[in-house]
């Protein structure tokens, strides 16, 4: 009697850690495509180091022509802005914004580095989102490449961009992409990130706190 009653249990924990099993697995798999498919403004964290997987290396062209990488802004704070010099509204209205912001700093501005970096690489030339950029403040570098290049800063950076055909004009076409402002520590590590449509006081006071913190401190 004991045996039949065993047996049923038997199978029956078998089947509950073979169902577990199979959860558990699924539940992997959807981790693993959302951490692959994370908009850039949630950012992933590392597991060993705790950080923002969100920044790195970058090697563009400015509107003088000279390269420039995520090592001439070192030992700096580094605000990083993208967009395209076709947007008709949001990078606009992003870039008014810093350069607002950078006024309200004043002489600390020179502290800060801001860059302006297109996800329309085939449009943009350097001197041509060079020019844009200053534009809205002189100390706004705009920065391109080649598609390869700008393809690789995009995704150090997690930024959605992607080409939308025009569907009344075959020859032309805009970009869809995400718009936030990534704010960088003085080592290059990732620090917060801003909509388009922050307040100038706010970010103005978010970069200042940037500029004031002492090298080597923690992240704020």
């Amino acid at each position: 009697m004991s045996k039949k009653v065993t047996e049923p249990k038997i199978r029956a924990s078998r089947g509950t850690l073979l169902l577990a099993l199979l959860i558990g697995l699924a539940g992997g798999i959807m981790t693993a495509v959302l951490l692959a498919t994370l908009p850039s403004g949630a950012p992933a964290t590392g597991d060993a180091t705790g950080k923002a997987l969100i920044g790195g290396h970058f090697s563009l062209v400015d509107g003088a022509g000279k390269r420039v990488t995520e090592k001439d802004f070192a030992g700096k704070p580094l605000l990083v802005y993208f967009g395209f010099t076709n947007c008709p509204d949001v990078c606009p209205a992003g870039l008014q914004v810093i350069a607002a912001a950078l006024d309200r700093l004043g002489d600390k501005a020179k502290d800060m580095g801001t860059i302006f970096i297109t996800v329309d690489p085939e449009r943009d030339t350097p001197e041509l989102v060079g020019k844009y950029a200053a534009s809205f403040q002189s100390s706004i570098i705009g920065l391109s490449g080649s598609p390869e290049e700008i393809g690789a800063v995009t995704k150090a950076y997690r930024v959605y961009a992607k080409k939308v055909p025009d569907e009344t004009n075959p020859h032309e076409y805009s970009v869809d992409h995400s718009s936030f402002m990534y704010l960088m520590d003085r080592k290059g590590d990732y620090m917060k990130h801003f909509p388009h449509s922050v307040d100038a006081k706010d970010l103005a006071d978010a970069l200042a706190k940037a500029i004031d913190a002492p090298a080597g401190g923690p992240d704020t």
